[in-house]
């Protein structure tokens, strides 16, 4: 069972609501949409299971149902990040409780073994509470866990392993209890690893017996990572990690007779059945916690029966069952007695309520009295008489009544599980019943799938293991292959939807397996390459996208396999940042020759082909693959130099009608993601060649198409990376309104609403260009708390951030500051996309000090630098800043510099309203400086506004100092340079 836990922007979105904000006014705090809001405020009255919206303003202040709606002045809110953490700049009142599931009944005895297991935790980093099914490892490992809690400062969290059935997916589960979200271009794995990594935490792990070919290595790798770390495990064997340290559960003791802890417990559990036993009868049950050998379990199954059977029955009931168990072989008395009483109880039952518990066996969750109908309601069961065979199931304690927001359902005890489960294959009905079992996660799969856009994620989280479970069961058997295809491709579609893209390309690559053909292989394979690029794992989508190919050949399909390795090609060279280790250009050839032999003449090879061409010989996407991302072996084909701005580089034409002739057969061939595809490459031709117009109409063709579209695995892969694009371009053609639009939508996306570093970034760029400071470095300041959370990543979108934040922190004269946020922008940013937005950053900040001189040089050109995607973002930027430091520092040829900038950024109003300044700074117009404030006014550049202010000399300079210290910046050194 994992306990439910509310995600970042849920805390923000709760803090929020604390403070008696409308849904409106939280989407403009949080730079989210209105319906996002409602989203995130319908999903946490499910998981906190609140009524109505007042009530989560009472628990986000932490007042009990009942209390005043006026917010105490003195208090703050006292909301919890999902890592235990208090929400940023907001004091906890008082420390949490554990996060750990509140037992129905209370815990009896055990008071030395409690002792010690807790002694044994400051001791020892690992423990497993060892013992059989029914001993009560997992009630004492609770207690423990709430004894120690204040000893864990970030928190003590419970993982029930009982519905992992796969063992590669521990970490998964681990993670998903946490609240840490898989992330674009990070394994879960990973960011599970660093996110506990400086933290320290009691992690409670459950039933670890079924999954310990799992849990063993796992626990290595996070003991090994996370020194603060301390994990308390229950298992019926040990797990064989170097940390292990074994604490052996015994049965309850029977030493004291009626002051035992065995009899105690079987009394607490009469008695709240309304029936204690009496003084008379004491002596009886101290010998029946005897005959049961102390097991806990067994113990409570025999109190249940009490009410019914009293002293008499239940003696001769155990007798009996006993003897008859005498001559059997067990390996253990104490599985013995568990099994003696339930086998006891098992005979008891009427033969409908048996047939109920062994058929029901098959659910690994919670399940709802419907689920069981569907599943178990065939001869001789009535399924009209279900839900009252629930009821006396539960009533004999062999079921628990868990009640939900959606109504009760019923769970087993792992250990009763288990043994139904025996008791089903003994009946001969295991097939059967498994096999209705597989048509309802079927029928469940795709109902998630229909209704993704609702309360996908609700629906996940309570179906999901049963869908793993199914799938598991029908995999290995070869006549249930194609139901267990449909299911792996309906869970792949369902995980994608709930963002756990890892778990959805393992199932794309599952349901390949599956395939009773190459076809239907290829086409889950491709499926597994989209999700792949929705997790920049650029290898991922290569190595699938050939598989692809190799399933398309082996079904006889030469031109989808032509189609595949065109594609392969392309992402080696399109994608080739997102790299662990990029193909060599010998090796790429090869792939798209091969690609040419088998294409056909229809619009969808020639698609495929001609963006492939243009991708490898073409140099749109801006570098050959000839060795590893980022090792400095991928060299520019092509560079337009940017040394003088007296004329802009054109890209090759046969290069743009190549890309463009591949937009139009992908629109012939119908294929959208082709097409963006293709739209991309044109968008890098033009962006290379220096017409940062032409690229930025070309990616909003691309987004357009894109928007309209169901958001498949590849269709939001080209999405995502369609608004980075976007970005970029808005900022190279002044276009801020537009990049801020796209940076967004970015953020809001789905797949990034969690953990979007990379949108938040860019909303950080836009937002400092058009002089939103205030908001860009408290945007900062989370960022700079998510790159430490992942070890400063190197990242295309954190190093501008970083730079930006730096910049602003230079034109506050804060120069400490900025040497920080420098060398962050130095580990996180990609080198050889950074010399484009340092110079740009650097130059501001030297202008605004009255450096021009310096600012000249910062902005020289480097080799090859015009050539890389993201200088042609900062190209326009970059052309009229060193115009404009030419004029300043009174350098020959600034005329000429001027008329060139000014041919070369035409139609990008804030690049143009800087070559007016620096024309009128020249000319000693102060009027029509007067008229460049209005122009980056109406562009939203207000520090730019408030700075043409300052130079306009005489009265404007105090004007503009004014304007400047609102902004939150410094004086400007610009004595020398501004007009008298």
């Amino acid at each position: 069972m994992s306990t439910p836990l509310i995600s970042t922007r849920e805390t923000d979105v709760l803090v929020l609501l604390g403070q008696h904000l409308s849904n409106a006014e939280i989407a403009v705090r949080l730079s989210i949409s209105v319906r996002t809001v409602e989203s995130h405020v319908s999903s946490l009255l499910r998981k906190l299971a609140q009524p109505d919206r007042r009530a989560l303003s009472r628990h986000a202040l932490g007042r009990e149902p009942g209390a005043s709606d006026r917010p105490a002045p003195e208090r703050l809110p006292s909301v919890l990040r999902p890592d235990g953490r208090p929400a940023p700049g907001r004091p906890v009142a008082e420390r949490p409780g554990p996060l750990l599931p509140v037992p129905l009944t209370a815990f009896v005895g055990r008071a030395r073994e409690r002792a010690d297991l807790a002694a044994a935790m400051t001791a020892h980093r690992q423990l497993t509470v060892l013992g059989p099914g029914g001993v009560g490892k997992t009630r004492l490992a609770l207690e423990v866990a709430a004894d120690v809690a204040g000893e864990f400062p970030d928190g003590v969290w419970f993982v029930d392993l009982v519905p992992v059935t796969e063992p590669d997916r521990v970490a998964a589960e681990v993670a998903a209890t946490l609240g840490v979200a898989e992330e674009p271009g990070r394994d879960v794995d990973l960011a599970l690893l660093e996110s506990l990594a400086d933290r320290r935490v009691l992690l409670v792990l459950d039933n670890c017996e079924q999954v310990r070919d799992g849990v063993a290595p796992f626990l290595e790798r996070l003991l090994t990572a996370c020194p603060g770390l301390r994990v308390l495990a229950t298992s019926r064997s040990r797990l064989l990690v170097p940390f292990e340290r074994v604490f052996p559960v015994a049965p309850l003791s029977r030493e004291g007779g009626w002051g035992s802890d065995a009899v105690a417990l079987f009394t607490a559990r009469a008695g709240g059945l309304g029936l204690p036993p009496g003084p008379a009868e004491l002596d009886g049950v101290v010998d029946i916690c005897e005959r049961l050998d102390g097991m806990a379990l067994a113990i409570e199954l025999a109190a249940a029966r009490w009410p019914t059977l009293g002293l008499d029955g239940l003696g001769a009931g155990l007798s009996d069952q006993l003897r008859f168990l005498a001559g059997g072989p067990r390996a253990d008395d104490r599985h013995r007695s568990v099994r003696a009483v339930l086998d006891w109880s098992h005979e008891l039952l009427e033969p409908v309520d048996r047939a109920l518990l062994r058929r029901v066996s098959v659910f690994v969750l919670p399940f709802t009295a419907g689920a069981a109908v569907e599943v178990a309601g065939f001869a001789p069961l009535d399924p009209v008489a279900v839900a009252d065979g629930l009821g006396r199931l539960a009533e004999q304690s062999l079921l628990t009544a868990v009640p939900s927001a959606h109504g009760t359902r019923y769970r087993a005890l792992e250990t009763i599980r288990q043994y139904g489960a025996e008791r089903l294959d003994e009946a001969g009905e295991s097939a059967d019943v498994r096999s209705r079992h597989l048509g309802w996660c079927l029928d469940g799969a795709h109902e998630l799938v229909r209704t993704a856009d609702e309360d996908g994620r609700a629906g996940f989280d309570v179906l999901a293991d049963e869908l793993r479970s199914a799938l598991a069961w029908a995999a290995g058997r070869p006549e249930r292959r194609a139901d267990a295809r449909r299911l792996a491709l309906a869970l792949a579609g369902a995980a994608f939807e709930r963002n756990l893209l890892g778990e959805s390309q393992q199932r794309y690559e599952q349901a390949a397996v599956l395939a009773a053909d190459g076809t239907d292989a290829a086409e889950a394979l491709r499926r597994a390459a989209a999700v792949a690029g929705c997790r920049r794992l650029g290898d991922e989508m290569y190595r699938l996208h050939r598989a692809a190919a190799a399933a398309a050949l082996d079904a006889g399909h030469r031109a989808a396999a032509g189609r595949d390795l065109a594609t392969a090609a392309t992402v080696a060279v399109r994608f080739a940042g997102e790299f662990e280790q990029a193909p060599p250009a010998e090796v790429v050839d090869a792939l798209l020759a091969e690609a040419r032999s088998l294409s056909d003449d229809s619009p969808a090879g020639g698609a495929a082909l001609a963006l492939a061409e243009v991708a490898v010989h073409g140099d749109a996407f801006g570098t050959a693959p000839v060795g590893p991302a980022d090792s400095g072996a991928s060299v520019p084909l092509a560079a337009a130099s940017v040394t003088s701005a007296s004329t802009a580089a054109v890209p090759a034409p046969d290069v743009v009608a190549r890309a463009e002739r591949a937009v139009a057969l992908a629109r012939r061939a119908g294929d959208p993601v082709a097409e963006s595809a293709a739209l991309d490459a044109l968008a890098g031709a033009w962006s290379r060649g220096g017409d940062a117009f032409a690229a930025a109409a070309a990616t909003r063709r691309r987004i357009d198409l894109l928007r309209t579209l169901p958001q498949a695995p590849a269709v939001t892969h080209e999405l995502l990376d369609a608004l980075a694009t976007g970005i970029g371009n808005g900022f190279g053609v002044g276009d801020l309104e537009w990049a801020g639009r796209c940076a967004g939508q970015l953020a809001e996306h789905r797949l990034l609403v969690e953990a979007g570093a990379c949108a938040r970034s860019w909303l950080l760029v836009a937002d400092v260009l058009a002089g939103r400071v205030e908001k860009a470095l408290e945007t900062g300041d989370h960022l700079l708390e998510t790159w430490e959370r992942i070890g400063f990543q190197r990242s295309f979108s954190l190093g501008p951030a970083a730079a930006a934040v730096a910049m602003v922190h230079g034109l506050r004269g804060d120069h400490e500051a900025r040497a920080t946020w420098l060398a962050l922008a130095g580990r996180a940013g990609t080198p050889k996309h950074s010399h484009g937005y340092e110079a740009v950053f650097d130059a501001v900040v030297l202008l605004h000090h009255g450096r021009p001189d310096a600012a000249l040089g910062r902005l020289a050109a480097r080799p090859g630098e015009a050539g890389t995607p993201v200088s042609s973002f900062w190209l326009h930027w970059s052309v009229v800043l060193r115009a404009e430091a030419s004029v300043l520092a009174g350098r020959p040829g600034a005329r000429e510099q001027l008329d060139a900038a000014r041919v070369a950024v035409a139609g990008n109003a804030a690049a143009t309203a800087h070559v007016d300044r620096a024309e009128a700074l020249a000319d000693g117009d102060r009027e029509r400086l007067l008229a460049v404030v209005a122009a980056f006014e109406a562009a939203d550049c207000p520090y730019q506004a408030a700075l043409t202010l300052v130079l306009a000399g005489g009265d404007h300079t105090a004007a503009g100092e004014r304007a400047l210290a609102g902004l939150g910046f410094a004086p400007p050194g610009t004595d020398g340079l501004r007009l008298p």
